[in-house]
């Protein structure tokens, strides 16, 4: 049996301004693994008028694909118990599979 790959990527935030004027200058960067293809999935959705524009797309996108992956793993928490099935048929509206 192979064993499952997932894509790897890397998301570098750094905070350029608060809404009260000061900045602290704070950054982070982390890794993560995905088993969808985030750029692909970008470049699909990029052109499908959901959102008013790329920017929103991309922050969407990336959000949700961050959320659901650590979802996944952690199916069994309770946090989730409630949330599932709401998301599954989310994702099947946003899939078109509804």
């Amino acid at each position: 049996m192979t064993e499952k790959r997932n894509n790897k990527y890397k998301i570098q935030l750094q905070e350029l301004a608060l809404k009260d004027g000061t900045a602290s200058g704070k950054s982070l960067a982390f890794e993560f693994e995905n088993h969808d293809n985030i750029f692909k999935l970008l470049e699909q959705t990029k052109d499908t008028g959901r959102f008013s524009s790329e920017s929103e797309n991309t922050e969407f996108v990336v959000g949700l694909k961050l959320f659901s992956e650590v979802m996944m793993r952690n199916r069994n928490n309770p946090l989730f118990e409630d949330f599932a099935p709401a998301f599954k048929q989310f994702m099947q509206k946003l899939k078109g599979k509804q």
